[in-house]
């Protein structure tokens, strides 16, 4: 099975737990890191989440992972808070991150530049725009490598 369709087999399984438990599903992630594959799983809720959140949605999708049985690796299971530098995926994301400082990273270079830090302005389904120390710029979202919050 390949890694995205591992992810939205996880995501189809951890999303009646999220729902239940009144948390957002931020993102879903297996990687291979090293010799170990990981299966992240990360959540929020208003006012932040914490560890009994965590385990309480650990314990619920283990369950039905072990059930399934369909990821043939041997892999670790994490769920987490999305941190301080979450990753902008979802529209929500990116509404509750107009006004707060980004950064982002391209897939090729402008003027040189692969990386940019800003204020985020605007959005749509096509384009970013950022507001940098030095211009506003108007990003393609087909650009863009990875978007996330800054650490201020």
């Amino acid at each position: 099975m390949k890694k995205a369709e591992i992810e939205e087999k996880c995501t189809q399984l951890v999303i009646p737990i999220i729902e239940a438990g009144n948390y957002e599903l931020v993102d879903v992630e297996y990687v291979k890191e090293g010799a170990d594959y990981y299966l992240r799983v990360y959540a929020d809720k208003d006012g932040g989440i914490n560890i009994d959140d965590c385990v309480e949605i650990s314990r619920a999708l283990e369950k039905k992972l072990d059930e399934e049985d369909f990821i043939s690796d041997a892999y670790i299971l994490e769920v987490s808070s999305p941190g301080l530098t979450r990753p902008l995926k979802k529209e929500k994301d990116f509404e509750r991150s107009i006004g707060k400082k980004i950064e982002i990273k391209l897939y090729k270079g402008i003027d040189g530049l692969k990386e940019f830090e800003g204020i985020l302005k605007d959005f749509d389904k096509d384009s970013v725009t950022v507001l940098t120390d030095d211009e506003e710029m108007k990003l393609s979202r087909t650009e863009i490598s990875m978007i996330r919050l800054a650490f201020e």
